[in-house]
């Protein structure tokens, strides 16, 4: 865990924070499609990222989802932070985008080191920063976007997030993540094709125009 943590994290903290999150943090491996916080549960620690990357979604009154945004290496989520500290039910899914590994903080430790360490203190408000603007862009993506620039922009950053242009994905799992129904994202796919923006493949997409 050492040279993972120093690599994810070596140039955000100092070393004796560095020191103090590898002897109590606790090391979890999860493997792509795995949900690690689900909504309605109570967060008792919260996750630094050392691989993989994570995707934050949210839950409409009819269980229908909307992707809010990814989490990769040396993130954390503010949404779950936020939980911690006020020890509220977590409002989010976070489902492993591929397959991850990431430290667990306990809630005690947060509020100490928040006082403790500058780099945390920083790292925390970047944090909450950092998702505030992503989950603008979803809106502002849902506002004033038309679905065929949501679909692009959704696929261009899931080919960035996975680091490989040929994505392993139905046209379902798409539509869940957009909040549409399969028959709109499958024509809306097949006219990015025609404009040469994507390849459509068997279960893959690959992705032209990043």
């Amino acid at each position: 865990m050492s040279q993972e943590l120093k690599e994810a994290y070596g140039f955000i903290f100092e070393e004796e924070l560095i020191a103090e999150i590898e002897k109590i943090g606790i090391l979890k491996s999860v493997k792509e499609g795995d949900i690690i916080i689900d909504i309605n549960d109570y967060i008792k620690a919260m996750p630094l990222l050392l691989q993989g990357a994570i995707k934050i979604l949210r839950e409409d009154k009819e269980g229908n989802e909307l992707l809010l945004y990814f989490l990769e290496r040396g993130d954390t989520c503010a949404l779950t932070l936020s939980c911690c500290l006020g020890e509220t039910k977590s409002e989010v899914r976070a489902v492993v985008e591929r397959d991850t590994s990431f430290i667990m903080v306990p809630i005690a430790k947060i509020e100490d080191w928040t006082v403790k360490y500058k780099s945390w203190r920083n790292f925390v408000f970047e944090s909450y920063h950092s998702r505030l603007t992503e989950m603008l862009e979803t809106i502002d993506t849902l506002a004033f976007m038309n679905m065929d620039e949501r679909l692009l922009r959704y696929l261009q950053d899931k080919a960035k997030i996975n680091q490989a242009e040929k994505l392993q994905v139905t046209h379902q799992q798409v539509a869940y993540d957009l909040n549409t129904s399969r028959v709109v994202i499958s024509r809306l796919l097949k006219k990015l094709e025609l404009e040469g923006k994507i390849l459509l493949q068997r279960n893959h997409i690959l992705v032209y125009d990043l």
